[in-house]
């Protein structure tokens, strides 16, 4: 794991960031193409997604903020730092709401270009954690365990040794859900081919990453926090908490979509 590709100077190029930027851009690429196909226009599309993406990264600080003890929010790793998936989702999603409804597009058209490419953005981003060593999984004597390195160690605070001092090889959750973004996104590209009706993609995107982040958080085990105490209280993670309440809404709004006649909106 290399969490630091090279230096200028004293500045340092992190794997992660770098990762994060290239997912990004491809996302923005994919949602224009999307976009374009749909008859929307490609200019407006990347001043969305500049804003959708600023829209992120704040909801993923403030969530982050609420579910972390001790969060420095002046320090360079709270700013480094990719956030909670969640609060960026909510973010960014609000912030799209607003501009499309500033700029008169309409909704489920925007969003159904956009949500194949936040699939591929989290395919690629998930690398960079996996690079980073953040978003660790448990401890695992399976095939599939890996070993951090010490510079992931100072890194991220990934745990590299057990409690007798041997070598710790962890669930890489990092590369399932990159393995699942992908596949993910190559099933909501076919969806968008096939739908039949405006914001079918962006529901089928929120049922599926649901289901997966749900089955992915019973293999994590990097601090993420306590809303309320309610992750204490049922057993289960803050994100599979709201994993649940996402893939439901989303299955009953599919449902009613489906048996409504075909409309475009």
């Amino acid at each position: 794991m290399y969490p630091e590709l090279f230096r200028i100077g004293t500045f340092p190029i992190n794997t992660y960031g770098l990762l994060l930027a290239i997912g990004m851009l491809l996302a923005l690429f994919v949602a224009s193409k999307l976009a374009a196909r749909d008859g929307l226009p490609r200019e407006r599309i990347y001043d969305l997604g500049l804003w959708t993406l600023i829209g992120g990264l704040v909801g993923s600080k403030i969530l982050m903020f609420f579910t972390e003890d001790n969060v420095d929010v002046f320090s360079l790793d709270f700013l480094r730092s990719g956030g909670v998936y969640y609060g960026g989702f909510i973010g960014g999603f609000f912030a799209l709401l607003l501009l499309i409804r500033w700029y008169k597009l309409p909704f489920w058209k925007v969003a159904d270009a956009f949500a194949p490419g936040v699939a591929l953005g989290q395919a690629i981003g998930r690398q960079g954690c996996f690079a980073a060593g953040c978003c660790w999984g448990k401890p695992t004597d399976s095939i599939f365990g890996v070993h951090f390195t010490q510079a992931a160690h100072d890194f991220t605070g990934v745990p590299i040794t057990g409690a007798d001092g041997s070598a710790l090889h962890l669930h890489p959750t990092q590369l399932y859900e990159s393995i699942a973004m992908f596949i993910v996104f190559a099933v909501l590209i076919y969806i968008h081919k096939k739908k039949r009706f405006d914001g079918q993609v962006l529901i089928a995107y929120a049922i599926i990453y649901g289901i997966v982040r749900f089955l992915i958080e019973f293999v994590r085990d990097d601090p993420r926090g306590n809303i309320l105490g309610l992750s204490s209280t049922l057993g289960i993670s803050t994100s599979q908490i709201i994993s649940l309440i996402v893939a439901a809404c989303a299955v009953i709004f599919m449902i009613w979509r489906l048996r409504q006649p075909k409309t475009e909106v």
